[in-house]
């Protein structure tokens, strides 16, 4: 059996049914938050004045499988996470999903992220290797800021415009230029120009488009934790694809 843990802080009821809907024979979901929680057959519950240290720290010891933010406050607990695994920072990839079913891995996903052409080249390696566990394209497309024809209107765009093509060319990847809406058809791993336009990828494609957001995995630590948003309107999806990675890892 799979043992995942998953964030209770505000809005407990939400992560609560979350975990009842995930949580299976073969799949155990704790939810580690400041008081106890109703448990099952399959869920329990961790209660600690310090939740984000206590989830992170047994997913370190190996005591649970897999780990999901939920709704535990982002800063503290990622900043948690880099000091355990003693990491500079967090490469964040994640899954999305269409309205229309067409799935890719997007990155970077953290407003500080991906800001130089190394971290995007590194993305695109991790990217690949996601794609490749489940089964999906690893053809990736680099964005930029605007079409190459658009050189000269802005510095910024310029920069974006080169960096892509760079990314592109270190990687074997192809520079889609702004073309998001045709990357999605042919690419399973897509590169954003900066943090926080692939921030606002992610948010508009889940928040406003209708699409699914699976949760973005941390690519740069050994163990299997999927970063979450506390907007998100339930979290079965994150808690699937952590349970996924987890019976990876074990095989």
């Amino acid at each position: 059996m799979i043992t995942l843990g998953i964030g209770c802080g505000a809005d407990a009821g939400k992560v609560l049914a979350s975990a009842e809907k995930a949580a299976s024979e073969d799949v155990r979901v704790l939810c580690y938050s400041y008081l106890p929680q109703n448990e099952s057959a399959y869920v329990g519950s961790i209660f600690s004045d310090r939740p984000h240290a206590a989830l992170i720290d047994d997913l370190c010891a190996g005591k649970i499988d897999g780990a999901v933010r939920g709704t535990l406050p982002a800063n503290e607990t990622l900043r948690y996470l880099k000091t355990a695994y003693g990491v500079p920072r967090l490469e964040r990839i994640a899954l999305l999903e269409t309205v229309h079913g067409d799935r890719f891995f997007l990155a970077p996903v953290g407003v500080d992220e991906g800001w130089s052409v190394e971290e995007k080249a590194d993305l695109v390696v991790r990217g690949r290797k996601l794609a490749q566990r489940f089964g999906m394209s690893d053809n990736t497309a680099v964005l930029s800021g605007g079409r190459t024809g658009d050189i000269g209107r802005h510095p910024v765009v310029d920069r974006s415009i080169r960096d892509a093509i760079q990314v592109a060319e270190q990687t074997g990847a192809v520079h889609c230029e702004i073309l998001i809406e045709d990357a999605v058809k042919e690419f399973g791993v897509i590169i954003a120009p900066d943090g926080i336009s692939g921030n606002l990828i992610f948010r508009t494609l889940t928040f406003l488009g209708a699409g699914i957001g699976h949760g973005a995995p941390v690519t740069n630590i050994p163990g299997v934790f999927v970063d979450s948003s506390r907007a998100s309107s339930g979290y079965v999806p994150a808690l699937n694809l952590a349970a996924a990675l987890a019976k990876n890892n074990t095989r």
